[in-house]
C-alpha cells in the first residue's frame, strides 16, 4: 500500500489552524500535520479534527511531507525553515520572514541558495481586488501617480473573539507582535504595488491602555525620490475595522475599501467607475488560491509568487522605520 502524503504545519495558532483546515480541504487523501513551535506536546484541542500530531519536528521531518507551513512566532521563522530546507523539504513561511535583519541577516545567504523552495506569505497578493488596484496603477488609470494613502486598524482584543489577547503573539515584542510586524502585510503590498521606497519618516507608540509591551499605532511616511510619498497608518485601536488604500492620480483617484472589496475610480465632477466588486468574496479563498500556489512551486512548476528576497525587503523596510522611530530621524533604505 502507497503511503499517503503528509503536508506538515508548524504551529498550533490561529493562522497555523487556518492551514490546516485548508490543506485538509484541499487534500482529503492526504495527511495534514502539525508539530508544537515550542517543541511542547500538542493536545487534541491544539489541533484541527483529523490532524496527525507529532512530538518533533525531526519525527515530523521524517514523514518526508510533501512541504511545510511555518506558522511558528517570527522569531522561530528561520530556525524552522533551515531545518526544513536541510532535507529540501519546501517551506511556506509566514509573515514576516523574520522578527529582525539581525535574526535574518547569518542565514539569509542560505535561505537565497533554496529561494526556489520558499515563499512568504503575504497573501494579499491573492486577492482578486488587490491584483485589481495594481494593475490599474501599472495601466496608468489615473495617470501618474502623485500621492498614496493606506490606512488598516482594528482593536486588538476584537481580533480574535474567545482568546485573551494579551496572550496572542501580536501583544508580545518576543514572539515578534506589535503593529509593524503583524500588519506588515500593508507594506508588502504597497511595496508591490509602488515600488521599494528610499526613505522612510515613522512614529511608532504604544498610546492605549491594552496590557501589550509593543507599539499599538504606527503613522509613518514611505518616500519615493522619483515618485510619491505614501502615507501609511496602522494601529490596534480601531472599534470598526478599516482597511482601505486610496491612490491619487492626475487624472483621477483609485480608491481600494478591503473589507467592501471594491475598486473604484474617482474624476472631476462627481463621475465615478467601479473596477472591481464583489460583497460575496470569501477571505478564506486568498488563503486557498495561496496553498494551491506553493503546491506549483514545491513541485518545481511556478516561481514563488512572494520570493525571500521581496520578503527582506521588506523587513528591511520595518527596520527602517523601527530605527526612524526610536531616532525621530527620517532613514535611508
Amino acid at each position: 500500500m502507497t503511503a499517503k502524503a503528509l503536508y506538515l504545519v508548524i504551529g498550533s495558532g490561529s493562522i497555523a489552524r487556518r492551514h490546516m483546515r485548508n490543506l485538509r480541504a484541499l487534500y482529503p487523501d492526504a495527511d495534514v500535520g502539525c508539530v508544537s513551535a515550542s517543541g511542547r506536546a500538542l493536545s487534541a484541542d491544539d489541533v484541527e479534527p483529523g490532524v496527525v500530531r507529532f512530538l518533533t519536528l525531526d519525527e515530523a521531518m521524517s514523514a518526508s511531507p510533501v512541504f511545510a507551513v511555518v506558522a511558528s512566532p517570527a522569531p522561530a521563522h528561520v530556525a524552522h525553515a533551515r531545518k526544513l530546507l536541510e532535507t529540501e523539504i519546501p517551506v511556506l513561511i509566514e509573515k514576516p520572514l523574520s522578527d529582525s535583519m539581525e535574526t535574518l541577516a547569518p542565514s539569509l545567504d542560505e535561505l537565497m541558495r533554496h529561494r526556489d523552495k520558499i515563499e512568504i506569505a503575504y497573501n494579499l497578493r491573492f486577492m482578486p481586488s488587490a491584483v485589481c488596484l495594481r494593475q490599474a496603477v501599472v495601466d496608468g488609470s489615473v495617470g501618474r501617480v502623485l500621492s498614496v494613502s493606506a490606512e488598516v486598524g482594528q482593536y486588538l482584543p476584537d481580533w480574535r473573539p474567545g482568546s485573551d489577547y494579551r496572550k496572542q503573539v501580536s501583544a508580545q515584542n518576543a514572539l515578534g507582535g506589535g503593529v509593524l510586524r503583524e500588519l506588515s502585510h500593508e507594506i508588502d503590498y504597497l511595496v508591490w504595488i509602488f515600488g521599494r521606497p528610499d526613505s522612510v519618516f515613522c512614529i511608532a507608540n504604544r498610546v492605549s491602555d491594552l496590557e501589550i509591551d509593543v507599539e499599538d499605532v504606527v503613522d509613518a511616511f514611505l518616500i519615493h525620490d522619483n515618485g510619491p510619498v505614501i502615507n501609511l497608518h496602522m494601529d490596534f485601536l480601531q472599534r470598526s475595522v478599516t482597511r482601505r488604500c486610496k491612490v491619487i492620480g492626475e487624472t483621477g483617484t483609485l480608491v481600494w475599501d478591503m473589507l467592501k472589496n471594491t475598486v473604484v475610480v474617482q474624476r472631476s465632477g462627481g463621475e465615478e467607475t467601479t473596477l472591481y466588486s464583489d460583497a460575496a468574496y470569501d477571505r478564506n479563498a486568498m488563503y486557498i488560491d495561496e496553498l494551491v500556489h506553493f503546491a506549483k512551486v514545491a513541485s518545481g512548476a511556478s516561481a514563488p509568487f512572494v520570493d525571500i528576497g521581496q520578503a527582506a525587503d521588506v523587513l528591511r523596510l520595518i527596520d527602517a522605520m523601527r530605527q526612524s522611530a526610536a531616532t525621530h530621524q527620517q532613514v535611508a533604505i
